[in-house]
């Protein structure tokens, strides 16, 4: 180490900045409003080697598997990439994680000689397939899911193919042009950089992590978790389970997941590299959430994910899911094991779901909505759990001794694995034709305890126009579990009002692909988290 504390920190928090300002260039040159409000983007830094060298607090699931799309591009292009050029790619099994989730990466060059990376990922609201939104309900291979891109060189030939298959060109475009600028700022500010000892930066998270991992207890520990279903067939409205071991050995910690399920015909199958991001942001929660969250951190953790699973899916099979439900499944299982060997460190289930809404018209000569909708989160062994939340694989912290009075919960804030914010009422009514009739807490859906689970979620969506929509949910069946005599969560519900009539009112699957006429309105009650703690006696 050549670096006093002080210097290395201060390098860090440079680089860091870096991420940040592209993140925000990002976002404020972004068309869709999927990215322009609600953030649905990462941006990172990588060695010339393709290691996370650092990241901005953007999305876990983007970061924790950008890296893999950085080794694609390295091991398809290696040195045939000069200055000013850009790779693209969103093929889930070379690199990517689902097809919505675009990357740009880019090398940085100095007189000649290769400083790092840039990189930057976005999900952009439709890149075609069978159903507006690009992740389809019924889908059981990726091609139906929409274009599928392995590392390519962006060119404007390139740029029209992605165009012609998307539903909204015009958005795509002012998005990609927006990735593309945001790389064009971290290269320029990368640059200043070369000389530096990058190689420090990882080092010191590898030494941070060891002695984390240090401190805990060795030993073995298992949890098995299940998603509802892996599709919206009747033959796929079956659960599916997630198994973890979990080993501490001195200074290193395998996640084993040995014994899941195989991967099924359906959407509901991750990638690698989603599993390996729900794992490092896991391992980084429940220990130290200051550790640095670069390459070097995760190179005591190994992950042995058996091929073929549903945390590995081979192609062809459909993964648009994989990314946005598995991902929180994992995440579960992880803190699940977790919680045995520290459990002062972690909360209850949060409500292990993304709450996918898609929806598509022809309105304007087509337009395409997606978000993602929030819930209850996890009580923590010394306070509630925040309410409306997007939660899953949330920052935790121990706050201190056990017998702490639980402070009141906070709600509205987006917190977890997508890291994103919702779309406000008035960008969504200005942009698309449709109406926010109800937004509010679910009262009674956190799980009780001596610390309760948070509030999710209630949302009416008034449809202006006939459209497609497609619901990708999961703890419809399932409850989020609670720790420590603590009672789970409310499951969620999906409900269709014809009309808008609450006579009529029909239940929905946890997953489907349906049109809807202009005037039926859509509800989804979001899950709430579960309690953390035996309820005390007079509240039962």
């Amino acid at each position: 180490m050549s670096l006093d504390p002080a210097t290395l920190r201060i390098l860090v928090s440079r680089l860091t900045g870096i991420a940040e300002e592209m993140g925000a260039v990002l976002r404020r040159a972004a068309f869709s409003p999927n990215i322009k409000e609600r953030a649905d983007c990462s941006a990172a830094l990588f060695t010339p080697e393709g290691e996370l060298l650092v990241q901005a607090e953007h999305i876990p699931v983007h970061l924790g598997s950008m890296p893999a799309s950085v080794v694609a591009a390295i091991e398809r292009f290696g040195d045939d990439l000069g200055p000013g050029e850009q790779v693209a790619l969103n093929d889930p099994f070379a690199g990517g994680t689902h097809l919505n989730d675009i990357t740009f990466v880019a090398p940085c060059w100095v007189d000649g000689r290769l400083v790092g990376w840039v990189a930057n990922r976005a999900h952009h609201a439709d890149v075609g397939g069978a159903a507006p939104g690009s992740i389809p309900a019924d889908a059981v291979e990726v091609f139906q899911e929409g274009l599928r891109m392995p590392p390519v060189r962006w060119t404007p030939e390139v740029e029209a193919l992605v165009l012609a298959n998307s539903r909204t060109p015009a958005e795509r475009r002012g998005d990609l042009d927006a990735q593309l600028g945001a790389n064009l700022l971290g290269i320029e500010r990368l640059a200043a950089f070369a000389g530096a000892p990058l190689a420090e930066v990882t080092d010191y998270g590898e030494r941070r992590m060891r002695a984390t991992l240090a401190g805990l207890p060795d030993g073995t520990w298992r949890f098995t978790d299940v998603l509802d279903s892996t599709g919206s067939a009747p033959d796929q409205q079956q659960p599916a389970t997630i198994a973890l071991t979990l080993t501490v050995a001195g200074d290193t910690a395998t996640f084993d997941f040995t014994g899941t399920d195989p991967q099924r015909p359906g959407n509901v199958n991750a990638v690698e590299a989603v599993t390996v991001s729900a794992v490092a942001f896991a391992v980084r929660s429940a220990t130290d959430p200051t550790i640095p969250a670069n390459g070097g951190a995760m190179r005591p953790v190994r992950v042995v994910a058996p091929a073929g699973t549903i945390v590995a899916a081979r192609p062809p099979a459909a993964v648009g899911a994989g990314n946005v439900e598995v991902s929180q499944r994992v995440a579960d299982v992880c803190l699940g094991a977790l919680a045995q060997a520290v459990p002062d460190r972690v909360p209850a289930a949060s409500q292990g779901t993304m709450n996918n809404l898609l929806v598509g018209g022809s309105a304007g000569g087509g337009w395409v909505y997606y978000e993602t909708t929030g819930g209850g989160e996890g009580a923590r062994p010394t306070a509630p759990g925040q309410s409306g939340t997007h939660t899953g694989m949330t920052n935790t912290v121990n706050e201190g001794h056990q017998s702490t009075p639980c402070r009141p919960g906070q709600s509205g804030i987006h917190t977890g694995m997508t890291n994103t914010k919702n779309t406000p009422i008035e960008a969504l009514e200005r942009h698309y034709p449709m109406r926010v009739l109800r937004y509010r807490l679910r009262q009674g859906s956190g799980g009780a305890g001596l610390c309760s689970g948070g509030e999710g979620i209630e949302r009416d969506l008034l449809m202006l126009e006939d459209v497609t929509v497609s619901l990708i949910t999961e703890r419809r069946v399932s409850r989020p579990w609670g720790l420590a005599g603590g009672e789970p969560g409310a499951p969620g519900e999906n409900w269709l009002l014809p009309g808008g009539d609450e006579s009529r009112a029909e239940p929905l699957p946890d997953k489907c692909t349906i049109r809807l006429k202009a005037g039926d309105v859509l509800r989804m009650l979001t899950p709430g988290g579960g309690g953390w703690g035996a309820p005390p006696a007079d509240s039962r």
